[in-house]
């Protein structure tokens, strides 16, 4: 007697999550419902990573005054959060790898809650700087493990926008900081930042892990348990877990991957697209253009607090319309081309404005041109350098060298932001529009950058980027 379909399926089911019929459903066309739960879950780190860089911003002049800090002791608070995220982005990638893409998460949750508790109680500078330090190197950790979670985990024709969640989540949770800042004292504030860590580490329980780790670590039941959660349980998964195990087990004979190791051959363009990408979004100046945008607001007759309100606002609403939904439509490298000429126009009318300001020329004009500049340049920091760099980092790894080379990439991305931040006053001082006509070079190079070595990764696997960049 012939078997309908639906007997097939049943004896599918039995058999386990790989035995569908070979004319089900592909995963590239069909996805399930908890991609997306995984994903914001996920993306509750995002939004901790967001609200820690945020945090000092609105809370400054609270602090001082409540604890008699100095300037010199708050600029100890507000800069230690990067020592501790250099340490977490360190050890982001063997963490991940040994204890799992959630186990990470977990951790990291509950480090950045005990450092937010820590700040609320604090009475002294000590305490204040320890539980910023542990909040740091929370969201370092953070920084690394929330965007390969989400790229091992997507079908490859959402995992762009499903990636770029992370930069709209962190500019969200930026934007938070900014408004709910604007109504609560500091220790509240503190408390806010520890509702993402605990949504973080119960939502964990309930999603599965990624497919690729487990399968990476042996587990092979609990892969193809996890596949087909990801996918949808009417969803033929063979073909994707054939191709994700045949490629684990092309690497399977390979040593663990160790820094020496990066800088082979065979693996060295792999870095230099994730290194060089992470130098670019930090040295095109985006923390100088921040730090210095309510200056900016100032001179134009605004209020800076509004000035903040509003770029962090243009910041959420041009990732989300820009990178989220054009990221898989028009790819990575036109995004990542767009951004950077919109950031060197920006550079450019900000140079301009100070340069006019300088020589006494049309000075009715500058604050608007100062304004616009730094406009421009934010917005188009958002569309492409702001999410996109973390997206690729997240795909163009082997999952050998992930936790190495990931965590390099992480380091290097903290330490640029430190170094940038620390010279930008410096370069203010040697001479204002000069600063920002340098990093309007860096954007140059950005765009040659780009153009040369960048490779398009939108439609593809991630076995597949990889293969290509090999």
């Amino acid at each position: 007697m012939a078997r309908t379909k639906d007997d097939m399926e049943k004896m599918n089911d039995k058999a386990g999550p790989l035995l569908l019929p070979e004319n089900g459903s592909d995963v590239s066309e069909e996805t399930s419902w908890m991609v997306y739960l995984s994903t914001i879950i996920a993306v509750c780190g995002s939004y901790e990573f967001g609200t820690c860089v945020g945090y000092s911003a609105p809370t400054q002049f609270g602090i001082m005054e409540e604890l008699n800090l100095s300037y010199s002791q708050f600029s100890v608070f507000g800069s230690i959060l990067n020592v501790g995220a250099v340490l977490g982005a360190i050890t982001s990638g063997k963490i991940s790898d040994f204890i799992g893409r959630k186990g990470a998460m977990r951790l990291s949750s509950v480090i950045s809650a005990i450092g937010w508790l820590i700040i609320y109680f604090a009475k002294g500078d000590v305490p204040l700087d320890f539980g910023r330090f542990l909040t740091g190197f929370g969201c370092g950790t953070l920084s690394f493990v929330v965007p390969v979670f989400i790229a091992e985990i997507s079908p490859r024709k959402l995992r762009g926008a499903l990636a770029t969640l992370n930069q709209l989540f962190i500019v969200i949770g930026l934007a938070s900081m900014f408004l709910i800042g604007a109504v609560v004292n500091w220790r509240t504030l503190a408390l806010t930042g520890v509702a993402p860590c605990v949504v973080l580490f119960f939502g964990t329980w309930f999603i599965p892990e990624s497919p690729r780790w487990l399968e990476m670590v042996g587990r092979h039941h609990d892969f193809e348990i996890a596949l087909q959660k990801l996918r949808g349980p009417h969803t033929n998964i063979r073909r994707e877990a054939e191709e994700i195990q045949e490629y684990l087990a092309s690497l399977a004979h390979l040593p663990k991957a160790t820094l020496w190791d990066l800088i082979d051959k065979k693996n060295i363009r792999f870095v230099i697209v994730g290194v060089g990408l992470m130098f670019f979004q930090q040295f095109v100046g985006i923390n100088g253009v921040i730090f210095y945008a309510q200056q900016i607001f100032v001179s134009a007759g605004a209020s800076p607090t509004l000035g903040s309100i509003l770029y962090s606002i243009e910041q959420v609403v041009l990732t989300a319309l820009g990178a989220t939904l054009l990221i898989d439509r028009l790819g990575r490298r036109p995004l990542l081309m767009a951004s950077a000429v919109g950031m060197l126009i920006g550079c450019l009318l900000i140079g301009n404005s100070f340069l006019l300001k300088a020589h006494g020329l049309a000075l009715d004009i500058i604050p608007a041109l100062a304004v616009s500049g730094v406009l421009v340049y934010i917005g188009s920091f958002s569309i492409g350098m702001g999410a996109i760099p973390w997206v690729i980092m997240s795909e163009i790894f082997p999952i050998n060298m992930k936790g190495t080379a990931g965590g390099l990439v992480t380091v290097v991305n903290w330490l640029s932001s430190w170094l940038v931040s620390f010279t930008f006053n410096f370069l203010m001082i040697w001479s204002t529009h000069g600063t920002f006509y340098v990093y309007g070079g860096v954007c140059v190079l950005a765009i040659i950058f780009i153009a040369k070595l960048v490779p398009e990764t939108k439609g593809r696997t991630l076995e597949e980027i990889q293969a290509m960049m090999m």
